[in-house]
């Protein structure tokens, strides 16, 4: 349900919110297509969407470049009122939710910055000193050479 201030203002077009979002027409399909945009249709089956969803596009394209997926920002997403467009508050309130998570990416991000130089074209992927891609040489006891590739969404290991 959208509120009568929003009713006021002229939708949008599928390709007037890509060029004002600077997103492919295509990617704004997916994303209706995963729920975490909304369009209505008009007589002629063409998508209209609400001005507030391009908030909600630059919000996902912000939250994508920080590494989050698609179901995380769905999940925040859901969080934002359906009746009305999202406050200041509001956002604040779902920008709590990942404040924890950005936190240790970034810590991570200084940690690769700081032992980048140490473990530039060694490939040992085992040796004691390779704290970042094996820390406390877990997988030594495996052999030599790499045994895991880092996964970029947790603590380096799938376990």
């Amino acid at each position: 349900m959208v509120n009568a201030t929003a009713r006021t203002l002229p939708e949008l077009t599928v390709g007037e919110l890509s060029r004002r979002s600077g997103v492919p027409a295509s990617a704004l399909r997916f994303y209706e297509d995963e729920g975490l945009i909304r369009s209505r249709r008009t007589a002629g089956n063409q998508r209209r969407y609400c001005r507030d969803a391009l908030r909600r596009v630059t919000f996902i394209r912000m939250s994508q470049r920080v590494g989050m997926p698609l179901s995380a920002i769905k999940e925040v997403l859901a969080l934002l009122p359906e009746d009305r467009t999202p406050t200041r508050a509001d956002w604040a309130r779902i920008s709590k939710c990942w404040k924890d998570d950005l936190n240790a990416r970034i810590r991570r991000m200084e940690q690769l910055r700081d032992q980048l130089s140490d473990c530039i074209g060694c490939g040992c992927m085992s040796l004691a000193k390779c704290r970042l891609a094996n820390p406390a040489d877990r997988l030594g006891a495996d052999g030599p050479g790499p045994r895991r590739l880092p996964d970029h969404r947790g603590d380096g290991y799938e376990d």
